[in-house]
């Protein structure tokens, strides 16, 4: 059974602009637990205690060893079919964006080009003082612990928008012009809880895009999207793709 009508395979290849916007539901399906789900808290402390500038400024070397940690778990992960089909689709097709909340660097790992990392990434990370941001990785500043700048010797924290922190106007300038330009969006594995990423689809939609939302669960977005599937972005957009383009990838 196909899931596509012929008109939406239509209206999706002659589309000039394509946008993804995904969430932590696609890279859970790697095994990186979710952000505020059940894989939420590490020792005794929730992620919301522990992802603000607060927070870092009364215990940096926990929240550092938190980061560490997860820095660990995205590492380990590997892209799965929803990642890579994203990717493909954007050596395949016109201009196709990305846009994702997540920070474990899995997008770029399958191979993603334009790509909008809206709450930074867990190997980055930027000087307090300077504001010189490096990768942790190929700076040499892997090691577990407290991290130090080249440049100025202040203390690094991650790139990360924490909660109460404002996003990089750049970006987001940028973003918003994307999600305008899309004459179709697909909401992958996001909760919609975040107010930006879904005012951002939601800007999309009124720009009369064609809105297909891939998630098990419905969101606050569902009643405004065309197309609702309720599944694994592993499983679905393989078969979107193979529909739309009438080859796997």
């Amino acid at each position: 059974m196909n899931l596509l009508t012929p008109d939406v395979i239509h209206r999706i290849r002659s589309a000039r602009n394509i946008l993804f916007l995904t969430g932590a539901g696609i890279s859970s399906e790697s095994g990186i637990p979710t952000f505020r789900g059940e894989g939420g808290y590490w020792k005794k402390f929730k992620a919301e205690d522990l992802a603000t500038p607060e927070a870092f400024a009364k215990q940096p070397e926990v929240v550092w060893e938190w980061y560490d940690y997860r820095r660990k778990i995205c590492s380990e992960a590997k892209p799965n079919e929803g990642h890579l089909t994203i990717a493909n689709w954007q050596s395949f097709s016109k201009t196709v964006n990305l846009i994702t909340q997540n920070v474990d660097g899995l997008h770029p790992r399958a191979g993603s080009k334009n790509l909008l990392e809206i709450h930074g990434n867990i190997y980055r990370a930027k000087c307090t003082v300077c504001r010189e941001k490096y990768t942790l990785s190929e700076d040499g500043m892997n090691q577990s612990g407290l991290k130090f700048c080249p440049a100025c010797e202040s203390l690094l924290r991650p790139d990360i928008v924490w909660f109460g922190e404002s996003y990089d106007n750049q970006l987001l300038t940028k973003a918003w012009e994307q999600s305008k330009e899309a004459q179709v969006v697909f909401v992958v594995g996001t909760s919609a809880n975040v107010s930006v990423p879904a005012n951002l689809a939601l800007t999309a939609i009124r720009n009369r895009a064609l809105g297909i939302e891939i998630n098990p669960e419905s969101t606050s977005l569902t009643p405004s999207i065309e197309l609702h599937f309720a599944g694994e972005a592993g499983e679905i957009l393989p078969e979107i793709f193979k529909e739309v383009f009438g080859e796997s990838f």
